[in-house]
């Protein structure tokens, strides 16, 4: 494929992941969205169903990491880089889920920052800013 054309792709992905970011609001009925932006540590949990927050979270996962693993492999095309790519995400997905869910069946106050953390994992990209460099570190070396 041509280097023109990869970085082109890789861009419009990264624009993407912008875009999940931008409209979460519009995207994912998240109760946790708005209480994680105040200040969260004296205040009770917002009530939700526990069904429905996993599905939604499961769902915000599956598109950022389709993203970032159309992101990898575009920028590290090699067949055993894809399949680590993706055993990785699928189990990360598998121990923070439960994690998550563990934490969220019994919210209380003492747990409020794991379950922040532990979320932060599963919505956010970040598998992509740490496997890019790694994988271009094992490149040069």
């Amino acid at each position: 494929m041509n280097k023109y054309l990869r970085f082109g792709l890789m861009f419009i992905l990264i624009i993407a992941l912008a875009l999940v970011r931008f409209f979460e609001q519009e995207l994912f009925s998240d109760p946790l969205l708005s209480f994680f932006k105040t200040q969260f540590s004296h205040k009770d949990a917002p009530e939700f169903e526990t069904f429905q927050l996993i599905k939604t979270t499961s769902w915000r996962y599956l598109l950022n990491s389709v993203l970032s693993i159309l992101i990898i492999w575009l920028a590290f095309p090699a067949k055993k880089t894809l399949v680590f790519t993706l055993v990785f995400f699928g189990f990360s997905y598998v121990v923070l889920i439960l994690l998550f869910w563990y934490f969220i069946s019994d919210i209380s106050a003492e747990h409020h920052l794991i379950i922040f953390y532990i979320r932060r994992f599963l919505i956010q990209p970040i598998f992509v800013l740490i496997l890019l460099p790694a994988f271009y570190y094992q490149k040069k070396t």
